[in-house]
């Protein structure tokens, strides 16, 4: 009855927890969720208030499909502002969130048997977005001893003649680390000579601490340049999850025209009054608001690790980026499903089992809550680690 595709494809493990943790919430159970990939804080007035400004103006119309022009030039003044990058507007497309973007360019580079490079810990999505294009994800595996990242012999020795991609975040989702601009050129060195694409996700790029600089892939090198297609967006560094504004950017003219046909057989161009909308963030109109609530996420997540790391038990690296914690319960048990079911039904405490990210004895815990909260949170997982001891 249904495609293939469709079955092979598995739903969200982050929206599968977070769903279940508001249900129970509106049953009246007294649940702290840790598992949504969401700020807490609100979206920057100035926005609101460029998105009620267009809507006045009429702009409720169609656009083109990669976005308006004035748009298209912010992302550009962005790229050459903050990274040190130089690209045309023939070189971006604007979609629906960074889900959008990665599911264009999978489905319009990856063909049946195609190989893809992706390290572990992942985003829930880059596996099942290869997958449904008829690909294979080829998965690196990463722990705490490499600071979750991959080595320049670990990439070599995962390419063969049928990977088309590597897929890279930093900062990461799950685990928050970063890579630095020197591993970056380590791994660029790898893939010289090859055709291979790289996808750098860098949604997370402005939530950085501890004075860790981020590097954009593309920046790194020439070669890299040519061969990187940056994704990126305004949900989390800007509070901007609803708006669904997400980027990417390639100096492959021929594969942004690609995608751009796919996306005008989908949903065509993202609502109007966002692409208005996010000019201001993406010219630095609410840096200031965006280095608040970077201070607010490094504020928690230095109570955050030092609580954690206090367990008997239980451990977590210190994250360079994004607001995650991906804590290491191995000698608790091997089980994360088992262990995130049985404390959210004993405790009331929602956190994502690390296998959801291709990493088994680990979950992730988002600090984007409130510090009480946070606490409270941690209180309730030490409780429920100590009765697993006996």
């Amino acid at each position: 009855m249904f495609s293939r595709r469709i079955q092979a494809l598995s739903p969200s493990m982050t929206i599968a927890v977070s769903t279940l943790a508001r249900e129970l919430k509106a049953q009246g159970k007294d649940i702290l969720s840790f598992s949504a990939g969401e700020p807490d804080f609100d979206t920057p007035e100035r926005i609101k208030e460029a998105a009620i400004e267009a809507i006045r103006q009429g702009h409720t119309k169609y656009t083109s499909v990669a976005g308006i022009p004035e748009l298209l030039d912010a992302i550009r003044e962005k790229f050459r502002r903050e990274n040190g990058l130089h690209y045309e507007r023939e070189h971006l497309l604007v979609s629906n969130g960074a889900k959008q973007s990665l599911f264009n360019l999978t489905q319009t580079l990856i063909d049946e048997g195609d190989e893809v490079i992706i390290p572990a810990p992942y985003w829930v999505t880059y596996p099942e977005l290869v997958k449904y294009a008829g690909g294979k994800p080829v998965i690196i595996e990463t722990d705490d001893r490499s600071g979750f990242k991959i080595s320049p012999a670990q990439l070599e020795a995962a390419i063969t003649s049928r990977t088309k991609m590597l897929i890279l975040t930093s900062p990461s989702n799950p685990t928050g680390s970063v890579y630095s601009r020197e591993e970056l050129e380590a791994l660029g060195e790898v893939l010289k000579g090859t055709a291979i694409k790289v996808v750098s996700d860098e949604m997370y790029e402005k939530l950085v601490f501890d004075g860790t600089e981020f590097t954009a892939t593309a920046s790194v090198s020439e070669d890299l340049y040519q061969r990187t297609v940056t994704v990126n967006g305004l949900s989390k560094s800007v509070a901007m999850t609803g708006w669904r504004m997400g980027y990417l950017a390639t100096p492959d003219v021929e594969l942004v025209k690609k995608m751009i046909s796919l996306q005008s057989q989908s949903t065509s161009n993202i609502n109007t009054p966002t692409q208005y909308a996010s000019i201001p963030p993406l010219l630095g109109e609410v840096d200031e608001e965006i280095e608040t609530m970077r201070q607010a996420f490094e504020s928690r997540m230095h109570e955050a690790v030092a609580l954690f790391n206090d367990i008997e038990g239980i451990s977590v690296l210190r994250p360079q980026g994004a607001f995650y914690l991906f804590v290491n319960i191995k000698d608790i048990s091997n089980d994360s499903m088992h262990f995130s079911q049985e404390l959210l039904k004993r405790y009331g405490v929602a956190v994502v089992p690390g296998i959801g990210f291709g990493s088994e004895g680990y979950f992730r815990f988002s600090y984007a809550a409130d510090i009480v909260t946070i606490r409270e949170g941690i209180r309730r997982i030490e409780k429920f680690v100590r009765e697993l001891q006996g």
